[in-house]
């Protein structure tokens, strides 16, 4: 992937940008059935970059009678070695064109090119080659019963049918790739729903999936808002099952939207997570790592680590290590190769960010560096750190989903103190421990109320389940579970 060579990208995107934007719904290109659009923006610049349908029940309902027709026909009766062969197309076609990818999801995202290309596209083309290879080792298994019956016994594993995805803006292309590669592995088909601020890399995916020759219906794209396209298909009573990542407020909406015919969920939601760093710990990698957790991304991360707990002995030289971090960080279009820092999604959420930092000062919070916008073009927040937090401040309990990091000191290594105060949160996501001794980071990961903890920089990997506690959400992504959360159990018994 190089990334100094976009001309012949440049080109497609061009090309791409300039055609009518459709629906994806089996197997066609169509105008939402109400012919009505929205606009979709830069938000590096706020210009208008593309027009697409804005579809609605009655599109949703088409796209699913499509997914159901397909999921009836063809795909049930593929074996699942031609699914992984299927998948394992996609992905080489999405690595031959990443570059044009990741240029349309700067143009629609913000996010800077380098790492839409270095990040993003390359976590698409490992996630589609990952799941691939579930396609053929989703297993039952035989067992004993417990009573002295002569039964042979036996379970299935049998795909959930029709599922939508609901994707966030975040990583638009990532996560739709994420939810529908295990689905598509386990022998689904799914109804794509982009949200509405990003929906370009997901058409573009469509185009794709079109070329790949997956069969007609399998994968239905539906642009469209949350509150129609979105709640039509949580709704939907011929769907099986929803993913969805997004917020928390929007989680319950679509709890509650999916309880008609009981509908499986799988819910990746909020969250508020904690770096806590230990007075042992090696502090130039703990200093990069939480600047890090913070601040990629522009803090549109779910797992971003927001609330910093560091021992009162170094909470100065780690503030005033991150601070500086944030300061030299390279803030602008996401298209210029030295960027490392490109806008908040929307103004809306440009607004959103700022005025928690207003609501912070407000309360008592000092900043240390950042808090406004950065230029007047474009949707650019600076990255901001605040001191003087409390746990009880608003600011330190509700998800900013922006580049703003609440660091707030400990005296004591009591491990139970500590963990009572990472905890003090509806939320329960991820956790980052820094510390040289590892009895203390085991003890602590333990004690830490979050689906994923992460000492001394451990990472994400689609091997590892990921999902939340509390409010953070239901189910889990990524390795077995994840392919596992898209099939049925069924138990076979058999008297002999």
């Amino acid at each position: 992937m190089n990334v100094s060579n976009i001309t012949a990208a440049e080109k497609r995107v061009a090309d791409f940008m300039g055609a009518p934007k459709k629906l994806l719904i089996g197997g066609k290109w169509t105008d939402a059935v109400s012919g009505e659009t929205f606009e979709v923006e830069n938000p590096a610049t706020g210009e208008i970059i593309a027009h697409v349908p804005s579809g609605q029940k009655a599109d949703i309902d088409l796209a699913v009678a499509a997914a159901r027709k397909a999921m009836d026909g063809p795909w049930s009766k593929m074996v699942p070695s031609e699914r992984a062969r299927l998948l394992w197309k996609l992905s080489d076609m999405l690595e031959a064109q990443a570059e044009e990818f990741a240029l349309i999801e700067t143009l629609d995202n913000g996010k800077p090119y380098r790492n839409a290309l270095t990040m993003d596209l390359r976590t698409c083309v490992e996630n589609l080659r990952y799941n691939a290879g579930w396609a053929t080792k989703l297993n039952g298994e035989t067992m004993t019963p417990s009573n002295p019956a002569n039964l042979l016994s036996y379970t299935l594993r049998e795909p959930v049918g029709v599922v939508g995805l609901i994707v966030p803006w975040n990583f638009p292309l990532t996560m739709a790739v994420n939810k529908m590669a295990p689905a598509l592995a386990a022998g689904n088909v799914v109804i794509l729903k982009p949200a509405e601020q990003t929906p370009l890399t997901a058409l573009r995916l469509g185009q794709l999936i079109q070329e790949a020759g997956l069969p007609e219906g399998v994968v239905n794209i539906v642009t469209g808002f949350g509150h129609t396209a979105g709640a039509a298909l949580a709704e939907h009573p011929d769907v099986n099952k929803i993913s969805f990542t997004g917020s928390t407020e929007v989680g319950r909406a679509i709890l509650n939207a999916s309880g008609g015919n009981f509908k499986r969920l799988m819910l990746e939601l909020g969250g508020k997570s904690p770096v806590i760093i230990f007075p042992d710990a090696n502090l130039d990698k703990a200093i990069e790592g939480a600047a890090r957790g913070i601040f990629s991304n522009s803090g549109q991360v779910c797992a971003a680590n927001s609330r910093l707990y560091a021992h009162h002995e170094i909470f100065d030289k780690v503030v005033e290590g991150i601070a500086e971090r944030a300061q030299k960080l390279k803030v602008g279009v996401g298209t210029s190769p030295d960027t490392e820092i490109g806008p908040v999604v929307s103004k809306k959420q440009m607004d959103r960010v700022l005025g928690y930092v207003d609501l912070g000062k407000n309360d008592g919070a000092s900043v240390i560096t950042g808090g406004r916008q950065h230029g007047s073009q474009g949707y650019f927040v600076e990255p901001t750190v605040l001191v003087e937090t409390r746990n009880d401040m608003r600011v330190v309990q509700e998800e900013i989903f922006g580049p703003v990091l609440c660091a707030m000191s400990f005296d004591l290594e009591d491990i139970d103190r500590i963990a009572a105060e990472a905890n003090d949160t509806i939320y329960g996501l991820n956790a980052s421990i820094w510390t040289q001794n590892i009895t203390v980071g085991h003890l602590m990961a333990r004690k830490i109320k979050a689906g994923m903890v992460r000492i001394n920089g451990g990472g994400v990997d689609h091997a590892l389940p990921f999902g939340g506690y509390k409010q953070s959400g239901w189910g889990r992504e990524y390795g077995r579970e994840g392919v596992e959360a898209y099939t049925e159990l069924k138990t076979v018994a058999i008297a002999m």
